[in-house]
C-alpha cells in the first residue's frame, strides 16, 4: 500500500509519496493461497444465480490478482479513502465471484454471503455501491464500465491524482455495446495512462473481433497483453507493465463460457 499524506477539511487530498508496494491488504485477514483456495467455499454459499454462474467464474482469478497483488490503498479499513486505486467492475451480472473476494479480504462480512439476492440483502444480482463496502459503481447493465471508468481517471487527473489507478472489469460481449468504443477512442486519444482495462474473454461476444480482441484497443493507441486469465503471475506481470503516455489493457483469457 502507499504511504500518503491527506488534507481532507476541503474534501480534496494530496500526495508527495510514492506506491512501494503492489499488496492490496496490509493486514489480517491475509491474502494467502489458502484463502484464495476457500474462495470456492464462499460461492457455493450463494445460491440461486445459475444462469450467470460462467459469468461469475470467469472473473475469480482476475479479482483476486487485483485485489491481493495490484491495487493499492484498497482496504476494507477505509474503502472510501481518497487515495486508493480504483476498481470498477463492469461485468457485475455474475458478481458471486466479487462479493466471495471481499469477504476472503473482510470488506464485507461471511454471513451476508447466504442471503445474496433476497429482498433484505444488500448483496444483490448487481452489485450496488451503496449497499455494498469497497463497490465504486452500481453495475450489471453491460456496456457503462468503461465510460465510468475513463471519467474517473479523467477526474483523479484533474485534481493532480496521478498515481492513483483505475481499473475495469469488463466481459468480451460488453464490446458489442458501442459506448465501449467511444470511451476506447477518448482514452487513447488523450493518454490516459492511469487507466487500465481487463476484458475477460470466454468467447461470449456475439461476433468477435477480426485479429483479436487486443487489435480493437491497439488501434487506439492502448497498450495491449493478451495473457491466460487463470495464471495468477502472468496476469500481475500484464497488470503492472509499465505503459508510459498510454492506457492499458489486458486481455484475460479463460475457458469458452459454453465449455
Amino acid at each position: 500500500m502507499a504511504n500518503t499524506n491527506s488534507n481532507t477539511d476541503s474534501g480534496t487530498a494530496t500526495t508527495t509519496a510514492t506506491k512501494t508496494s503492489n499488496t492490496a491488504i496490509a493486514d489480517p485477514p491475509a491474502a494467502t493461497a489458502e484463502r484464495f483456495g476457500d474462495l470456492e467455499r464462499l460461492m457455493a454459499l450463494m445460491t440461486g444465480d445459475e444462469k450467470h454462474g460462467p459469468a461469475a467464474t470467469s472473473t475469480l482469478d482476475v479479482l483476486w490478482v487485483l485485489y491481493t497483488r495490484v491495487l493499492n490503498g484498497v482496504d476494507p479499513r477505509a474503502p472510501a479513502h481518497p487515495l486508493r486505486d480504483r476498481f470498477l467492475l463492469s461485468k457485475g451480472h455474475g458478481p458471486v465471484a466479487y462479493y466471495a473476494v471481499l469477504a476472503a479480504l473482510g470488506f464485507i462480512p461471511e454471513q451476508w454471503l447466504p442471503g445474496f439476492g433476497s429482498f433484505d440483502s444488500p448483496l444483490g444480482h448487481h452489485p450496488d455501491r451503496v449497499l455494498v463496502p469497497g463497490a465504486e459503481i452500481g453495475s450489471g447493465s453491460l456496456g457503462h464500465g468503461l465510460g465510468l471508468a475513463v471519467g474517473t481517471a479523467l477526474g483523479l487527473r484533474a485534481r493532480g491524482l496521478t498515481a492513483q489507478r483505475v481499473v475495469t472489469l469488463l466481459g468480451d460481449a460488453e464490446l458489442d455495446e458501442g459506448s465501449n468504443h467511444e470511451a476506447i477512442a477518448y482514452a487513447g486519444a488523450v493518454g490516459l495512462e492511469s487507466l487500465t482495462a481487463v476484458v475477460i474473454d470466454n468467447q461470449s461476444a456475439t461476433h468477435g473481433w477480426s485479429g483479436g480482441i487486443a487489435t480493437r484497443f491497439e488501434r487506439e493507441g492502448w497498450s495491449t497483453a493478451t495473457v491466460d486469465g487463470r495464471d495468477h503471475d502472468v496476469l500481475e506481470s500484464a497488470l503492472t507493465a509499465p505503459h508510459p503516455g498510454r492506457p492499458r489493457a489486458v486481455i484475460a483469457v479463460v475457458e469458452p463460457k459454453n465449455a
